[in-house]
């Protein structure tokens, strides 16, 4: 398939519409006060007036106005003759079609989507993108309708974004960065490719990220209770470890300070009241033994 090439936007001089403004009246409502006070009245002489006066009424449609951060592209019986980007008041060719568009940054918040991440997962994703027009010709010529094309490419950015990458890191292979927790990677990831999707209708992106971001309903609780136990098996290994150094301190200095000697059966005894002791969610109790530990 050929690919056309991206029309490309030109400047145009547009005539300041303020001597129009004083030119065309004057022409209009001084022309019959001449031919009145001339005595101008015959037939072949009223004819050239009439002819004289209705152009210079249509130039008067010729007039427009070009506000701050707002463009208007001039296309005159199909060809494009140029961009005003300049604000002011200006006047053209009446037969131009003048076509106003904005080149302030817009704000699109995308609806939430349902798509499956990388592991397959169903999540619900969605973001706010910035964007304006750097190409005003663009933007008219090459797609159809420029605000229509940022909605439906958003939409494919972000399907495209999800599918690569999982939701966390227990969810997928390692190394592959995850949407929940390498927001940075995954943020300029979805603002570089939206940047060249929108590239063809002349738009820029200003930023993107995620605002939204979660499981979907169905899986929801269960994904919820994974994480809930993930937590609880982290937070026992950090307690399971510090009880071990507590034991391994505390074996060696009653060594050190001679305070008993241990053989192995009776190491083994404390360091199991004391791992239930440290690692025990509840409160300690005693026992009492009345016996020895070889009765």
């Amino acid at each position: 398939m050929t690919t056309r090439a991206p029309t490309q936007e030109k400047l145009f001089a547009a005539i300041s519409g303020w001597p129009m403004l004083v030119l065309l009246p004057l022409i209009i409502l001084g022309l019959p006060i001449l031919a009145a006070s001339q005595g101008w009245d015959g037939p072949g002489r009223i004819v050239p007036i009439i002819l004289i006066e209705i152009p210079t009424i249509i130039c008067l449609f010729g007039f427009f106005i070009v506000n701050p951060n707002t463009s208007r592209v001039l296309v005159l019986f199909g060809k494009y003759k140029g961009s005003v980007r300049t604000d002011g008041f200006y006047w053209t060719n009446p037969f131009t079609i003048r076509s106003k568009v904005s080149l302030r940054a817009h704000n699109l918040a995308s609806e939430k989507i349902k798509v499956n991440d990388l592991a397959g997962n169903p999540i619900e994703i969605g973001a706010v993108v910035v964007w304006q027009v750097h190409s005003t010709a663009q933007a008219l010529f090459d797609v159809e309708d420029y605000r229509q094309y940022v909605d439906v490419q958003i939409e494919s950015a972000i399907r495209e974004l999800a599918k690569a990458h999982p939701y966390d890191e227990n969810a997928g292979p390692d190394g592959v960065p995850t949407l929940r927790g390498d927001t940075e990677v995954v943020t300029e990831e979805l603002q570089v490719e939206l940047g060249k999707r929108l590239d063809r209708a002349g738009l820029e992106v200003l930023e993107a990220r995620i605002s939204h971001l979660a499981y979907a309903q169905e899986i929801a609780s269960a994904m919820l209770q994974r994480q809930q136990a993930q937590a609880i098996i982290a937070a026992r290994e950090k307690i399971v470890e510090g009880a071990v150094g507590m034991v391994e301190h505390a074996l060696a200095d009653l060594a050190r300070k001679g305070v008993l000697e241990l053989d192995d059966e009776r190491k083994a005894t404390l360091v199991g009241n004391l791992l239930v002791v440290l690692c025990g969610h509840g409160p300690v109790t005693p026992v009492l033994n009345t016996g020895s530990l070889y009765n």
